[in-house]
Protein backbone atom coordinates (compact mmCIF):
# COMPACT_ATOMS: atom_id res chain seq x y z
CA UNK A 1 0.00 0.00 0.00
CA UNK A 2 1.65 3.68 -0.78
CA UNK A 3 2.07 6.24 1.65
CA UNK A 4 -0.53 8.31 0.21
CA UNK A 5 -3.33 5.23 0.56
CA UNK A 6 -2.01 4.95 4.10
CA UNK A 7 -2.82 8.57 5.20
CA UNK A 8 -6.25 8.83 3.45
CA UNK A 9 -7.02 5.62 5.55
CA UNK A 10 -6.04 7.20 8.89
CA UNK A 11 -7.41 11.00 8.13
CA UNK A 12 -10.55 9.09 7.32
CA UNK A 13 -10.57 6.93 11.03
CA UNK A 14 -9.48 10.47 12.42
CA UNK A 15 -12.37 12.16 10.91
CA UNK A 16 -14.42 9.79 12.92
CA UNK A 17 -13.09 10.56 15.71
CA UNK A 18 -13.68 13.86 14.92
CA UNK A 19 -17.09 13.41 14.46
CA UNK A 20 -18.18 11.29 17.79
CA UNK A 21 -15.81 13.70 19.98
CA UNK A 22 -17.73 17.02 18.46
CA UNK A 23 -21.30 15.63 18.97
CA UNK A 24 -20.51 14.81 22.47
CA UNK A 25 -18.75 17.65 23.42
CA UNK A 26 -21.87 20.06 21.38
CA UNK A 27 -24.82 18.48 24.07
CA UNK A 28 -21.89 19.29 26.57
CA UNK A 29 -21.93 22.84 25.63
CA UNK A 30 -25.41 22.98 25.75
CA UNK A 31 -25.85 21.68 28.79
CA UNK A 32 -23.45 22.38 30.74
CA UNK A 33 -24.91 25.61 32.42
CA UNK A 34 -28.04 28.27 31.72
CA UNK A 35 -25.82 31.32 32.00
CA UNK A 36 -24.10 33.03 29.91
CA UNK A 37 -19.90 32.67 30.89
CA UNK A 38 -16.56 33.56 28.85
CA UNK A 39 -14.69 31.13 26.42
CA UNK A 40 -12.19 29.83 29.32
CA UNK A 41 -14.91 30.08 32.21
CA UNK A 42 -17.26 27.33 29.40
CA UNK A 43 -14.26 25.22 29.16
CA UNK A 44 -13.58 25.29 32.95
CA UNK A 45 -16.92 24.09 33.67
CA UNK A 46 -16.87 21.69 30.65
CA UNK A 47 -14.27 19.57 32.88
CA UNK A 48 -16.44 18.81 35.19
CA UNK A 49 -19.15 16.86 32.69
CA UNK A 50 -18.31 13.28 31.86
CA UNK A 51 -19.78 14.12 27.79
CA UNK A 52 -17.15 16.85 27.33
CA UNK A 53 -14.53 13.95 28.24
CA UNK A 54 -16.08 11.61 25.91
CA UNK A 55 -16.14 14.13 23.75
CA UNK A 56 -12.31 14.11 24.41
CA UNK A 57 -11.58 11.08 23.84
CA UNK A 58 -12.50 11.04 20.94
CA UNK A 59 -10.30 14.85 20.06
CA UNK A 60 -7.11 13.16 21.12
CA UNK A 61 -8.06 9.99 19.17
CA UNK A 62 -8.87 12.45 16.33
CA UNK A 63 -5.15 13.96 16.92
CA UNK A 64 -3.25 10.64 17.59
CA UNK A 65 -4.68 9.63 14.22
CA UNK A 66 -4.05 12.89 12.45
CA UNK A 67 -0.32 12.48 13.86
CA UNK A 68 0.07 9.33 12.34
CA UNK A 69 -1.41 10.35 8.66
CA UNK A 70 0.37 13.54 8.62
CA UNK A 71 4.07 11.13 9.47
CA UNK A 72 3.72 9.22 5.69
CA UNK A 73 1.25 12.22 4.22
CA UNK A 74 0.73 15.59 3.21
CA UNK A 75 -0.70 18.36 5.49
CA UNK A 76 -3.07 19.61 2.69
CA UNK A 77 -4.04 16.19 2.05
CA UNK A 78 -5.30 14.86 5.21
CA UNK A 79 -6.69 18.06 6.78
CA UNK A 80 -8.60 18.34 3.58
CA UNK A 81 -10.16 14.79 4.26
CA UNK A 82 -11.00 15.67 7.86
CA UNK A 83 -14.08 17.58 6.15
CA UNK A 84 -15.83 13.97 6.00
CA UNK A 85 -16.28 14.53 9.57
CA UNK A 86 -19.37 16.62 8.79
CA UNK A 87 -20.94 13.74 7.06
CA UNK A 88 -20.14 11.53 10.39
CA UNK A 89 -21.34 13.98 12.90
CA UNK A 90 -24.84 15.15 11.10
CA UNK A 91 -26.77 11.31 11.27
CA UNK A 92 -24.92 10.37 15.04
CA UNK A 93 -25.92 13.96 16.38
CA UNK A 94 -29.59 13.56 14.96
CA UNK A 95 -29.31 9.55 16.56
CA UNK A 96 -28.41 11.41 20.03
CA UNK A 97 -30.97 14.42 19.66
CA UNK A 98 -33.95 12.46 18.22
CA UNK A 99 -34.06 14.65 15.43
CA UNK A 100 -33.92 13.87 12.11
CA UNK A 101 -31.21 15.04 9.13
CA UNK A 102 -32.91 17.14 6.77
CA UNK A 103 -32.85 17.05 2.90
CA UNK A 104 -31.03 20.31 2.87
CA UNK A 105 -28.35 19.43 5.43
CA UNK A 106 -27.62 16.17 3.30
CA UNK A 107 -27.76 18.10 0.28
CA UNK A 108 -25.36 20.73 1.45
CA UNK A 109 -23.17 18.42 3.24
CA UNK A 110 -22.76 16.11 0.48
CA UNK A 111 -22.07 19.21 -1.58
CA UNK A 112 -19.44 20.13 0.85
CA UNK A 113 -17.76 16.79 1.26
CA UNK A 114 -17.51 16.54 -2.91
CA UNK A 115 -16.17 19.71 -3.62
CA UNK A 116 -12.96 19.28 -1.26
CA UNK A 117 -12.92 16.16 -2.57
CA UNK A 118 -11.88 17.46 -5.88
CA UNK A 119 -9.23 19.51 -4.05
CA UNK A 120 -7.52 16.67 -3.31
CA UNK A 121 -8.07 14.58 -6.41
CA UNK A 122 -7.66 17.94 -8.63
CA UNK A 123 -4.90 19.64 -6.75
CA UNK A 124 -3.13 16.45 -5.98
CA UNK A 125 -1.00 17.63 -3.14
CA UNK A 126 2.66 16.71 -2.31
CA UNK A 127 4.68 16.52 0.91
CA UNK A 128 7.54 19.23 1.65
CA UNK A 129 9.42 20.03 4.47
CA UNK A 130 8.58 19.51 8.00
CA UNK A 131 9.37 22.64 9.56
CA UNK A 132 9.38 26.10 8.46
CA UNK A 133 11.45 29.27 9.02
CA UNK A 134 11.23 31.59 12.08
CA UNK A 135 11.11 34.22 9.11
CA UNK A 136 8.00 32.75 7.42
CA UNK A 137 6.29 31.75 10.81
CA UNK A 138 6.34 35.68 12.21
CA UNK A 139 4.71 36.87 8.77
CA UNK A 140 2.05 34.24 9.31
CA UNK A 141 1.21 35.35 13.15
CA UNK A 142 1.30 38.93 11.74
CA UNK A 143 -1.50 38.17 9.14
CA UNK A 144 -3.45 35.23 10.76
CA UNK A 145 -3.35 36.71 14.41
CA UNK A 146 -5.32 40.46 13.66
CA UNK A 147 -7.56 38.21 11.38
CA UNK A 148 -8.52 35.83 14.73
CA UNK A 149 -9.01 38.47 17.17
CA UNK A 150 -11.45 40.18 14.30
CA UNK A 151 -13.54 36.59 14.65
CA UNK A 152 -13.46 36.69 18.16
CA UNK A 153 -14.84 40.04 18.33
CA UNK A 154 -17.14 39.57 15.89
CA UNK A 155 -18.65 36.83 17.85
CA UNK A 156 -19.50 39.10 21.14
CA UNK A 157 -21.25 41.78 18.54
CA UNK A 158 -23.31 39.30 16.28
CA UNK A 159 -24.61 36.38 18.75
CA UNK A 160 -26.21 32.85 17.73
CA UNK A 161 -25.31 31.30 14.16
CA UNK A 162 -22.91 33.83 13.07
CA UNK A 163 -21.13 33.53 16.38
CA UNK A 164 -20.84 30.02 16.23
CA UNK A 165 -19.62 30.52 12.45
CA UNK A 166 -16.75 33.14 13.92
CA UNK A 167 -15.90 31.45 16.81
CA UNK A 168 -15.58 27.73 14.30
CA UNK A 169 -13.29 29.69 12.31
CA UNK A 170 -10.89 30.73 15.15
CA UNK A 171 -11.12 26.94 16.40
CA UNK A 172 -10.16 25.31 13.09
CA UNK A 173 -7.31 28.34 12.39
CA UNK A 174 -6.35 26.74 15.82
CA UNK A 175 -6.63 23.36 14.72
CA UNK A 176 -4.98 24.29 10.96
CA UNK A 177 -1.93 25.36 13.02
CA UNK A 178 -1.61 22.45 15.45
CA UNK A 179 -1.99 19.88 12.20
CA UNK A 180 0.87 21.78 10.49
CA UNK A 181 2.96 21.96 13.52
CA UNK A 182 2.56 18.08 13.78
CA UNK A 183 4.83 17.95 10.89
CA UNK A 184 7.84 18.98 13.00
CA UNK A 185 6.85 17.60 16.55
CA UNK A 186 7.12 14.04 14.80
CA UNK A 187 10.37 15.23 13.45
CA UNK A 188 11.69 16.12 16.66
CA UNK A 189 10.23 13.11 18.28
CA UNK A 190 12.12 10.89 16.07
CA UNK A 191 15.28 11.99 17.59
CA UNK A 192 14.24 11.20 20.71
CA UNK A 193 12.46 12.99 23.69
CA UNK A 194 15.24 15.10 24.40
CA UNK A 195 15.25 16.98 20.50
CA UNK A 196 11.09 17.33 21.28
CA UNK A 197 11.69 19.04 24.14
CA UNK A 198 14.38 21.48 22.83
CA UNK A 199 11.99 22.07 19.81
CA UNK A 200 10.49 25.84 19.92
CA UNK A 201 7.05 23.99 17.85
CA UNK A 202 6.26 21.45 21.01
CA UNK A 203 4.84 24.20 22.78
CA UNK A 204 3.37 26.34 20.39
CA UNK A 205 1.61 22.88 18.94
CA UNK A 206 0.02 22.26 22.48
CA UNK A 207 -1.12 25.41 22.77
CA UNK A 208 -2.87 25.40 19.63
CA UNK A 209 -4.60 21.88 20.05
CA UNK A 210 -6.12 23.65 23.91
CA UNK A 211 -6.85 26.98 21.64
CA UNK A 212 -8.67 24.85 19.05
CA UNK A 213 -10.15 22.93 21.36
CA UNK A 214 -11.69 26.29 23.84
CA UNK A 215 -12.65 27.75 20.86
CA UNK A 216 -14.68 24.72 19.28
CA UNK A 217 -16.32 24.28 22.92
CA UNK A 218 -17.64 28.03 22.48
CA UNK A 219 -18.95 27.55 18.95
CA UNK A 220 -20.84 24.33 19.84
CA UNK A 221 -22.31 26.46 22.51
CA UNK A 222 -23.27 29.69 20.13
CA UNK A 223 -25.23 27.41 17.67
CA UNK A 224 -26.60 24.23 16.53
CA UNK A 225 -23.77 21.65 15.04
CA UNK A 226 -24.77 22.79 11.15
CA UNK A 227 -23.25 25.93 12.07
CA UNK A 228 -20.47 25.07 13.80
CA UNK A 229 -19.61 21.96 12.33
CA UNK A 230 -19.05 22.48 8.79
CA UNK A 231 -16.80 26.38 9.44
CA UNK A 232 -14.72 24.02 11.15
CA UNK A 233 -14.22 21.37 9.18
CA UNK A 234 -13.70 24.27 6.15
CA UNK A 235 -11.53 26.14 7.82
CA UNK A 236 -9.26 23.86 8.91
CA UNK A 237 -7.96 22.43 5.87
CA UNK A 238 -8.29 25.63 4.03
CA UNK A 239 -6.38 27.10 6.93
CA UNK A 240 -3.88 24.16 6.77
CA UNK A 241 -2.79 24.24 3.06
CA UNK A 242 -2.08 27.53 3.05
CA UNK A 243 0.18 27.57 5.67
CA UNK A 244 1.23 24.04 4.29
CA UNK A 245 2.22 25.69 0.83
CA UNK A 246 3.54 29.23 2.23
CA UNK A 247 5.36 27.32 5.43
CA UNK A 248 6.22 24.14 4.61
CA UNK A 249 6.57 24.56 0.69
CA UNK A 250 3.73 21.49 -0.32
CA UNK A 251 2.54 22.08 -3.73
CA UNK A 252 -0.38 21.78 -5.93
CA UNK A 253 -0.09 19.66 -9.19
CA UNK A 254 -2.41 21.52 -11.03
CA UNK A 255 -2.04 24.04 -13.94
CA UNK A 256 -4.60 25.82 -16.39
CA UNK A 257 -8.21 23.72 -16.36
CA UNK A 258 -7.36 22.26 -12.82
CA UNK A 259 -6.90 25.90 -11.09
CA UNK A 260 -10.04 26.72 -12.97
CA UNK A 261 -11.99 23.01 -11.35
CA UNK A 262 -10.21 24.21 -8.01
CA UNK A 263 -11.46 28.15 -7.70
CA UNK A 264 -15.02 26.37 -8.32
CA UNK A 265 -14.54 24.16 -5.70
CA UNK A 266 -13.76 26.46 -3.09
CA UNK A 267 -16.55 29.17 -4.67
CA UNK A 268 -18.76 25.50 -3.93
CA UNK A 269 -16.91 25.20 -0.44
CA UNK A 270 -18.07 28.47 0.63
CA UNK A 271 -21.47 28.70 -0.81
CA UNK A 272 -22.26 24.94 1.22
CA UNK A 273 -21.45 26.49 4.57
CA UNK A 274 -23.29 29.74 3.99
CA UNK A 275 -26.58 27.22 3.12
CA UNK A 276 -25.76 25.02 5.92
CA UNK A 277 -25.45 27.62 8.64
CA UNK A 278 -28.48 29.59 7.29
CA UNK A 279 -30.89 26.67 7.35
CA UNK A 280 -29.60 26.48 11.03
CA UNK A 281 -30.53 29.72 11.60
CA UNK A 282 -34.06 28.93 10.00
CA UNK A 283 -34.18 25.74 12.19
CA UNK A 284 -33.35 27.92 15.29
CA UNK A 285 -35.86 30.07 15.10
CA UNK A 286 -38.38 28.13 14.37
CA UNK A 287 -37.42 26.10 17.33
CA UNK A 288 -37.94 29.35 19.36
CA UNK A 289 -41.29 30.60 18.21
CA UNK A 290 -42.36 27.04 19.00
CA UNK A 291 -40.79 26.84 21.98
CA UNK A 292 -42.55 30.92 22.83
CA UNK A 293 -45.70 29.38 21.62
CA UNK A 294 -45.27 26.60 24.63
CA UNK A 295 -44.76 28.83 26.91
CA UNK A 296 -47.23 31.37 26.78
CA UNK A 297 -50.23 28.54 26.72
CA UNK A 298 -48.53 27.32 29.75
CA UNK A 299 -48.74 30.95 31.39
CA UNK A 300 -52.49 31.13 30.44
CA UNK A 301 -54.52 31.60 33.74
CA UNK A 302 -57.03 29.35 34.47
CA UNK A 303 -60.02 31.02 34.74
CA UNK A 304 -59.21 31.92 31.39
CA UNK A 305 -58.48 28.17 29.69
CA UNK A 306 -61.79 26.72 31.65
CA UNK A 307 -64.52 26.23 29.74
CA UNK A 308 -68.11 28.33 30.40
CA UNK A 309 -71.09 26.20 31.40
CA UNK A 310 -74.19 28.04 30.07
CA UNK A 311 -77.42 27.47 32.48
CA UNK A 312 -80.78 26.81 30.80
CA UNK A 313 -84.50 28.89 31.47
CA UNK A 314 -85.05 25.63 33.64
CA UNK A 315 -82.06 25.90 36.10
CA UNK A 316 -82.36 29.52 36.44
CA UNK A 317 -86.13 28.42 37.55
CA UNK A 318 -84.94 25.75 39.69
CA UNK A 319 -82.42 28.13 41.40
CA UNK A 320 -84.52 31.02 42.21
CA UNK A 321 -86.73 28.93 43.76
CA UNK A 322 -84.34 27.15 45.51
CA UNK A 323 -83.30 30.64 46.43
CA UNK A 324 -86.29 31.84 47.37
CA UNK A 325 -87.11 29.02 50.10
CA UNK A 326 -83.99 29.37 51.70
CA UNK A 327 -84.90 32.84 52.60
CA UNK A 328 -88.22 31.75 53.38
CA UNK A 329 -86.47 29.44 56.09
Amino acid sequence: MLKSDIAVVLALCAALASAIGAVSRQQSAHEVTDEPVGHWELFRMSLRDARWWLGGGGAVANYSLQAAALGVGSVMLVTALQVTALLFALPVNARLTHQRVTRWQWMWATVLAVALAVVVTVGDPKAGQSQGSLTTWTVVALVLGPLLVFCVLGARIWPGPRAAVLLAVVAGSSLALFAVLTKAVVAAAGHGFGALLCAPEFYVWILAALAGMIFQQSSFRAGALTASMPSVTVAKPAVASVLGIVVLGETLNADGVGMIVLASAVIVVIVAIVALARGEAHTAALSSEQNAETSDQATVPETLTRPRVTLGPRCHRHLFLASAAARAA
